[in-house]
């Protein structure tokens, strides 16, 4: 018996040393370290907003996949071109908790000024910056319309993309790839609007308003009327009769109507010229989506091969 005893303590000692090393091994696996903790805790959400369409499918593709990252829209997506828009009470509610606004600039967003006096720590991205402008005439001033040049809309994504890099230098790994991504996607669309469209003969076109500069620079086509000179306002008796003997003069048979306008105008010169009326879509307004500028631009390349051929 007196032998056994120390054997049975030892017995004892070893067991319990067992349970307490193990039980530390189990804790060590089990806790995040302290900088995984705060890491999660930390990440900050931020919410760009960009200032109509056009910007906000530009920015949405740059921004896409990237966590704690929202892309949203300053205006309402029907709201079209912002000529002489005015801010709304909505419009401002957008841009709350909105670090980064991305504008289109060249004098499109006249209400900048509104924006920048009431959120003066919000930054801007100006995607038009370095672009050759197309001036207006008179006292029109520069002509905003260069995402409808696809030359040009690559250039605005890449702007966007190196500045949302910039001031997001937590991302800017993933802004960079989105950017060439959609860059490609863009250059492909180029190519093929440039394959279908540099062999027509008949270049002369007609527009509904002036949103097709860029684009008639990009494709080599010649703008030689205007339908509705001031966005939203009806020709004048006058502009009609100009534009009617400016068709027939040039034996135009196709006239370019806008989804976002009453085609009553164009309808009305059709009548008189002959002429057929098209829609070619300045992409103002449309869905929500990544691939929305592509999708109408592919279906504007269509809507041309038709009316020039």
């Amino acid at each position: 018996m007196c032998v056994k005893k120390p054997m049975f303590l030892w017995m004892v000692l070893l067991s319990m040393l067992v349970l307490v090393l193990s039980g530390c091994g189990s804790n060590n696996e089990a806790k995040p370290t302290v900088s995984q903790t705060t890491d999660t805790k930390n990440e900050k959400a931020i919410t760009i907003a960009a200032s109509f369409y056009p910007m906000y499918v530009f920015t949405l593709n740059v921004a896409k996949d990237i966590p704690n990252v929202n892309v949203v829209s300053l205006t309402k997506p029907t709201t079209g071109c912002l000529h002489d828009y005015a801010i709304t009470p909505d419009d401002m509610r957008n841009l709350e908790g909105a670090q980064i606004l991305v504008i289109n600039g060249a004098g499109m967003e006249s209400f900048m000024d509104k924006i920048t006096s009431q959120l003066p720590d919000l930054k801007i991205i100006e995607a038009s910056e370095g672009i050759s402008l197309i001036e207006g005439e008179g006292d029109e001033g520069a002509n905003p319309h260069v995402w409808l040049s696809v030359t040009d809309a690559i250039t605005q994504v890449q702007t966007i993309g190196n500045q949302l890099a910039a001031l997001d230098s937590s991302n800017a790994a993933k802004y960079q790839e989105n950017t060439k991504a959609y860059v490609g996607k863009l250059e492909a669309l180029r190519t093929k609007m440039h394959q279908a469209l540099d062999g027509v003969k008949q270049r002369n076109i007609v527009t509904f308003h002036e949103a097709f500069p860029y684009f008639a620079k990009e494709f080599n086509l010649k703008t030689v009327g205007v339908i509705e000179r001031e966005p939203g306002s009806a020709p004048s008796a006058k502009e009609l009769s100009e534009t009617i003997e400016q068709i027939k003069g040039l034996e135009i048979k196709a006239l370019f109507a806008e989804p976002q306008y009453d085609p009553k105008a164009a309808e009305a010169i059709a009548n008189e010229t002959g002429a057929k009326v098209y829609t070619l879509d300045p992409i103002v307004t449309g869905p929500m989506e990544a691939d929305a500028y592509i999708n109408l631009m592919e279906t504007n390349l269509i809507t041309l091969q038709e009316a020039l051929k």
